[in-house]
């Protein structure tokens, strides 16, 4: 864990406090639209995480956080007070459409505008009854370098693939500038506290402004069911790595119950970083991906944004009678129009869009007085060096390019950079025979949705003449674009590549009318489908999915700062209690102690793989109690277990997952296997050899009855790639041999049928029965997928009689994970920790010969 953060605010104390004791006005009460009684939420209900609404009464609600409010906000014209809309051109109001009918939606977020400290609670009062909207009002420090600061400086260029090179170039990452993030997702959480139900409520949290809010909100509600949207892209791993609070952003994300992106590039990259640098593996299941994380399923979704239909036809038939749309016509009569409709920005490349045009109107002059790029300019959002110098750039460039090629009645470039509204900006799309989109980088960019819905215009508000035309469009798209991959028809370009985007321009405006008018049609077809309420509709019902069995599961918090996460566990999946295993073993009279090696009793991060003089002593000491019979029981070979574990006399070892065996130091090691043909090695080896060439960091181990294949060593996606193609080409080769071929931690191993830790502890339990001394306490702890074999032969011990009829069976794995085991701890640490215990409880050697009860 980074130290990067420690003693930042309250959180390396892991003190979440709401908003309360500071504030004499009462909070905001919570929001129902059910008869009832709606109680304040005083300083005791603040900090408690059971709802004050029974849930019998309570109906689902979401709750909407983003950086800003779907509202438009303006002073009413004589200065008192301030007047609110409705912002129609928000994705947050417009995704309404695809939740429920029946949900009620709040939403959590900042103002445009700045409010007076003396205006807040009344503006906060009027926007909660009017329009469900919980302001959160940012003090200008944090603002400034929350939003233009951390966001605007480090996370948007990082994620649009831009590196801090030097001070001039990107910046250098400056930790105030962090606090002041962390600070004022902690203020969006306190305003979300004051209105959240969390026994009844969703979450949906947008974009990276607030990427470390789902760890605020999920440390004051474990339960909490809660979904994060990423609207922009997500980097590489070699590119996210270099953000110095990488891990805290990530561990925070995953605090979310579901996560979902535009793109699977996107997806991907984040899980990439996930297994980089949490070591966290991603499961498939039925389409469905989810990560492994402390016992809680995180869901991965990949689903792209789409446009709101209903505005745009609504717009559309005021355009087409607009007289704007006749008067581009003429404007542009006899001319071929390709258009582009981009935020300035640095990584639009609007830039060099203009050079394209440049190339296009030199190598095909006959486009010369005929072809016209109308460029459309969003205002910047942005500020800074980088940005003014592209401004300058493309001034330059739009300027040679009309000094170059221009003549009387004929522009080549129109550019126009001022705010232009959906209804202009409709009726430039509707006289647009092409869109050309260049940006280098951009999470989704829904500029050729809109333009396909234009040309596609709306039934019934054209002319008879025009609206019976077939309809067309074309794209030239940049392939680094989030909207790419959904635009199969549209003419996909490297925007880097100048020569390559002109002839694809060029190749667009000449194609024939049919070809167009096809790859309209399916464009048409998926973006009139896959609209923004298809969009929320199947991340809601993914949240759903996700957080179904939240109420079943055992859940709580461990961890400080953004090392805190939630440890959620099946009812009967528990922690083993030093205190009632140390109970269960005092009242016992013949006991089997089994334990694996390799992350069990030794971390598997030790480079020193030999155990400690302490761990000897433990051991001994439990074998030293007549009424135990301890077992290490390990895939090592017995030559390193023997050496190691020498000065243990009475110690168990079995060796190579049971092929070699022996009860104490003084006997001979025993060969379990069934088979003593071995000509499947010479099968195999060759077979490893070849992967461990061509895979660095890889390795053969070579025991005496087993070839291990290790890659802990080598790259994690490559080494787990070629992990399992060497088990599918194993598996192959091997298929008449009598060996098993097995996968494991960072292992691909190859052994004789027939062996198993499995059958070791069965042979153990045997042995004591035909003894006489049926096992009345069996504790049998391990890390790994070899060990659940032993787990599972306990959970048939008792019934098959091999083990007393009252036994305490204790199986335990190392580690929060799904196994047959029913209990677990943390790490080495707590399984040394807990047999020091039980060495404890043994009573010293010279009073034990006495009582022993053993034959």
């Amino acid at each position: 864990m980074s130290k990067s953060y420690t003693n930042l605010l309250d959180l390396a104390s892991g003190n979440f406090p709401a908003m309360g004791p500071s504030r004499e006005k009462k909070r905001l009460p919570r929001v129902m639209t059910v008869p009832g009684v709606i109680s304040e939420l005083d300083d005791d209900q603040a900090n408690s995480v059971s709802s004050d609404v029974p849930s019998s009464v309570a109906q689902d609600r979401v709750i909407i956080v983003a950086n800003q409010l779907p509202v438009k906000a303006k002073r009413r014209p004589d200065n008192k007070g301030w007047s609110f809309s409705w912002d129609e051109d928000s994705l947050l109001l417009q995704l309404k459409d695809g939740l429920p009918e029946d949900m009620e939606v709040i939403y959590v977020g900042s103002l445009k505008v700045d409010v007076d400290l003396s205006e807040q609670d009344d503006v906060s009062q009027l926007l909660l009854d009017r329009f469900k909207c919980v302001p959160a009002f940012l003090p200008p420090d944090i603002l400034t370098k929350f939003y233009h600061g951390f966001c605007k400086q480090h996370l948007w260029p990082l994620f649009h693939y831009m590196l801090p090179f030097s001070a001039t170039h990107g910046g250098r990452f400056d930790r105030s500038l962090w606090e002041a993030y962390v600070s004022a997702n902690k203020i969006f959480s306190q305003r979300v506290i004051e209105v959240i139900n969390p026994e009844d409520d969703y979450v949906w949290i947008h974009d990276y402004h607030l990427m470390v809010l789902p760890t605020f909100l999920r440390r004051r509600f474990t339960r909490l069911r809660m979904g994060f949207f990423l609207h922009s892209p997500f980097p590489s791993s070699e590119i996210y790595r270099t953000l110095p609070v990488r891990e805290e952003i990530l561990k925070a994300l995953l605090n979310a119950d579901l996560i979902g992106f535009h793109t699977f590039d996107y997806a991907r990259h984040f899980l990439s970083c996930c297994s980089r640098m949490l070591g966290l593996e991603y499961q498939s299941k039925r389409g469905y991906i989810g990560l492994e994380y402390y016992g809680r399923t995180v869901g991965i979704k990949i689903m792209p944004v789409g446009i709101h239909m209903g505005q745009i036809e609504s717009v559309l038939r005021l355009a087409d009678k607009d007289w704007r749309v006749q008067e581009l016509k003429q404007q542009f009569e006899g001319k071929t129009v390709l258009l582009g409709v981009d935020d300035m920005d640095i990584f639009k490349g609007v830039d060099l869009k203009l050079l394209a045009m440049e190339h296009l109107l030199k190598q095909h002059p006959k486009w010369q007085g005929r072809a016209v790029l109308v460029q459309i300019a969003n205002p910047a959002r942005g500020r800074g060096k980088d940005l003014e110098e592209i401004q300058a750039e493309i001034h330059a460039t739009c300027k040679r390019i009309n000094e170059t090629f221009g003549r009387p009645g004929y522009e080549p470039v129109v550019f126009i950079d001022k705010p232009v509204t959906l209804s202009e900006r409709a009726a430039y799309y509707t006289i647009a025979e092409c869109v050309v989109v260049t940006a280098v980088r951009d999470g989704m960019n829904l500029t050729p949705y809109e333009y396909i819905v234009c040309r596609q215009g709306v039934s019934g508000s054209e002319s008879s003449s025009e609206s019976s035309a077939p309809k067309k469009s074309m794209l030239v798209v940049s392939e680094f674009i989030g909207c790419s991959p959904s635009l199969s028809g549209a003419i996909r370009v490297n925007p880097w590549n100048i020569e390559a985007t002109a002839e694809a321009m060029h190749e667009a405006i000449q194609m024939n009318e049919a070809e167009k008018q096809l790859r309209h049609e399916k464009h048409y077809r998926y973006v009139s489908t896959h609209d923004v309420a298809y969009w929320a509709r199947s991340f809601f019902q993914d949240m759903e999915r996700t957080c179904k069995d939240h109420f079943k599961r055992r859940c709580w918090g461990i961890g400080l700062s953004f090392g805190f996460r939630v440890v959620a566990l099946d009812p009967n999946f528990r922690k083993l209690s030093i205190d009632a295993i140390v109970s269960a073993y005092l009242r016992s009279k013949s006991r089997a102690i089994l334990f694996d090696y390799d992350g069990t009793v030794m971390p598997q991060t030790s480079i020193n793989k030999a155990p400690s003089q302490a761990v000897i002593s433990i051991i001994n000491t439990l074998c030293n109690d007549a009424r135990n019979t301890v077992f290490v029981v390990s895939g090592r070979g017995r030559d390193s277990l023997g050496k190691w574990f020498s000065p243990c006399k009475k110690l168990g070892i079995a060796a190579e997952h049971g092929y070699f065996m022996r009860w104490s130091a003084d006997e001979e090691w025993q060969n379990c296997g069934q088979s003593v043909d071995f000509g499947w090695i010479q099968i195999a080896e060759p077979v490893m050899k070849l992967y461990t060439e061509s895979t660095d960091g890889s390795y053969i181990e070579i025991k005496e009855s087993a070839l291990v294949w290790h890659h802990r060593d080598a790259d994690p996606g490559f080494g787990s790639s070629q992990a399992k193609e060497l088990l599918d080409h194993l598996e192959s080769v091997l298929a008449n041999e009598p060996a098993a071929v097995k996968s494991g931690q960072f292992i691909v191993e190859v052994k004789p049928q027939g062996v198993s830790k499995g059958v070791v502890a069965e042979k153990i339990f045997t042995t004591m029965a035909e003894s006489g001394r049926h096992a009345d306490f069996v504790l049998c702890i391990g890390d790994d997928r070899s060990d659940e074999d032993m787990f599972e032969i306990i959970g048939n011990a008792t019934s098959s009689g091999v083990l007393s009829s009252n036994a305490s069976v204790f199986a335990c794995t190392v580690g929060q994970k799904p196994s047959k085991a029913k209990y677990y701890l943390d790490d080495a640490a707590e399984v040394v920790t807990m047999l020091e215990a039980l060495a404890e409880a043994s009573a010293p050697p010279s009073f034990e010969v006495g009582a022993s009860d053993s034959p």
